[in-house]
């Protein structure tokens, strides 16, 4: 198993730059970050680009990948964004992985002026997103005039560094999700089961993530894909299990979800005062002790 870190953007550069590298120190396999222009409780605080952000990232690390978690259609368009990431792609050298999701009806839904679309919509527009992305990435030159998203002659030169492209992590839990991931994911991405209570526990939340696992392999056999070689990837802070609490609890969680089939186990830089509050010096040892122990799962 995999041990990650998400990096919230909320620090000015002359900090993040010093957050960005411990990650590397650290030894963690990829430093994410959100792709939101907000975010919930952070609405009214600072919140930096995802872009620049990991374009300066990329710059101060030598070692560790660098991702979205996750970008959507809700503020993100195909073309441009194709651009930045090849960009990001060639400033790491070939170090990215662009996470890709639905979205909600939060605060990116609305910001633009518009009204939030409906579930189906936002599942549309992945989907197209996804497929237009696809090519971009994939051919100098393209024209596409299908779904919602437009290109007429779009260049994407000189390309990837990564071959045939950055790899897609695509969060879906439903159905469509799958099946898109299916076809274009380089690896799968989950919160758990949100539906589950408040007083769910983590035995309850391993069997939802062990469900989903499932259906993410139904659908590659569907598509014709080995399930194998689609990289499973659990963000932690949104199940019952408390992660950040000790080393020990660390450890404990991802064997538990290790036997459900997640491959990669990803879990937030503290931030003090907020839902992702933790001792910095047990996220440190999770990095040092705790993956160590947790590789060969």
């Amino acid at each position: 198993m995999r041990v990650s870190t998400v990096i919230l953007p909320v620090y000015p550069w002359r900090e993040a730059r010093e957050v960005w590298r411990e990650a590397d120190d650290l030894g963690f396999h990829t430093a994410y970050t959100y792709d939101h222009l907000s975010w919930r409780t952070f609405r009214d605080g600072p919140w930096f680009g995802t872009v620049p952000t990991l374009a300066a990232a990329a710059v101060v690390t030598d070692r560790v990948r660098l991702g979205t978690l996750v970008t959507s259609p809700n503020f993100r368009e195909p073309v441009t964004f194709a651009k930045d990431v090849m960009t990001l792609d060639d400033v790491s050298g070939g170090r990215v992985t662009v996470g890709l999701g639905a979205g909600t009806t939060g605060f990116d839904a609305s910001v633009l002026g518009g009204e939030p679309w409906s579930a189906r919509e936002r599942a549309d527009r992945l989907r197209d997103f996804t497929v237009l992305l696809d090519r971009l990435l994939t051919e100098p030159a393209v024209t596409h005039e299908e779904g919602h998203y437009r290109a007429r002659e779009a260049r994407t030169i000189p390309g990837s560094v990564q071959t045939p492209r950055v790899p897609f992590a695509i969060a879906a839990t439903g159905p469509r999700g799958l099946r898109l991931t299916a076809r274009f994911g380089q690896a799968w991405v989950t919160t758990g089961d949100g539906r589950l209570g408040d007083d769910a526990t983590p035995a309850q939340s391993r069997a939802a993530v062990r469900a989903q696992v499932e259906r993410l392999e139904a659908a590659c056999d569907d598509a014709g894909r080995d399930p194998s070689g689609v990289e499973r990837v659990l963000l932690t802070g949104f199940t019952p299990d408390r992660a950040l609490e000790s080393v020990d609890a660390f450890v404990e969680t991802a064997a538990g979800y290790a036997e459900v089939g997640i491959t990669e186990i990803v879990v937030h830089r503290p931030i003090p005062g907020t839902q992702f509050e933790g001792e910095q010096s047990v996220f440190e040892r999770i990095a040092t002790e705790g993956a160590p122990q947790v590789a060969g799962l």
